[in-house]
């Protein structure tokens, strides 16, 4: 396969910005080249990549964990397709990857900091459910 791009990013600007280059030949461009299914799919990308950040921004405020990683997700989708998206998620992908080259270099401390954070979340999810937090909280704001 050719990797000549098939679109420039700035040839192409419309509602959703400029598509992303990609591959002569591979699946997206076929899909991009049939009249009405790429646009199709590039709305398709981005409702569900919104609904994966809203997701996440709705569990940062419900209780639970994983707030980050729906909203990191959609932002993935949405980088697929979207120029500006690329440029917004360089940096995270940045720093994931300096994250993941330190954890290859010091794996013992990588793995004990893992292990407490997910023991300690485990403790905080445990307590809120024993000792009723979530019931405590909702009457100390007027909502019980």
């Amino acid at each position: 396969m050719s990797s000549t791009p098939r679109t420039d990013p700035s040839e192409r600007a419309d509602a959703l910005g400029g598509e992303r280059p990609v591959e002569r030949g591979s699946f997206r461009d076929r899909v991009r080249s049939k009249p009405g299914l790429g646009q199709a799919w590039r709305v398709g990308v981005f409702l569900v990549g919104l609904v994966c950040i809203l997701g996440g921004f709705a569990l940062a405020v419900l209780p639970g964990p994983l707030t980050i990683p729906p909203v990191l997700l959609g932002l993935w989708l949405w980088s697929t397709e979207f120029q500006w998206a690329h440029r917004f998620f360089e940096p995270f992908k940045k720093k994931g990857q300096e994250a993941w080259e330190h954890a290859k270099r010091h794996p013992v401390s990588s793995t004990f900091f893992t292990v407490l954070g997910l023991v300690l979340a485990g403790v905080a999810i445990w307590a809120t459910s024993h000792f009723h937090l979530m019931d405590r909280g909702k009457d100390l704001v007027g909502l019980g």
